[in-house]
């Protein structure tokens, strides 16, 4: 079994923002798979889908907790369903990656996304496969939160949706194939 999580803020108000690029990966994924929808579940603290995928069963889960806090809903969601790190992949949006590019780690800290900096804290390991899609920065230095916290443009639309199929591509590649195939064939 396999938990994909997807990283972003709930609420109307953060719906197509650059930080939410994880949930709409997730989306992605349910609609490849034939999850029709991901249903609040308040003891996971996120909204959650389950099918099957090449005769490997996923979860798939947006935390209905902010993006600083997403680590909590991720621990309650292994916990609950005993899931091994190798067998969590969390994806999120990357500042350090040009916009449309898609990354897949095997492990490794949080690069300073809080996101993931939160599921390291909850969790307790770093050694989780995840997916990093690229949305770039505005500048080099200073605070991100308000770039990152803004809505796609039609132009970045154009550059993120290719690279939001590819992350899902990413992500059912390493639950049939595993991590390193997806990392040679997604990194390349």
């Amino acid at each position: 079994m396999y938990t994909i999580i997807g990283l972003g803020n709930p609420g109307r108000e953060y719906e197509n923002t650059r930080h939410n690029i994880g949930f709409k990966v997730v989306e992605e994924i349910a609609r490849i798979v034939g999850i029709s929808e991901l249903k609040s579940k308040s003891k996971h603290s996120a909204f959650v889908g389950e099918g099957l995928y090449e005769g490997h069963k996923i979860i798939l889960a947006q935390p209905d907790t902010y993006m600083n806090n997403s680590g909590i809903a991720v621990s309650i969601i292994m916990n609950w369903h005993k899931v091994h790190p190798d067998h969590l992949i969390v994806i999120h949006d990357d500042v350090d990656l040009d916009p449309g590019q898609v990354r897949v780690r095997e492990g490794g800290g949080a690069g300073g996304h809080h996101g993931v900096e939160s599921v390291i804290i909850h969790t307790g390991t770093t050694d989780f496969p995840r997916i990093r899609v690229g949305i770039g920065r505005e500048s080099v230095a200073g605070d991100v939160s308000a770039y990152v916290l803004g809505k796609i443009t039609a132009e970045e639309k154009e550059i993120l949706d290719p690279a939001i199929t590819k992350a899902a591509e990413a992500a059912l590649a390493v639950v049939s194939r595993g991590i390193l195939f997806a990392m040679n064939h997604f990194n390349a």
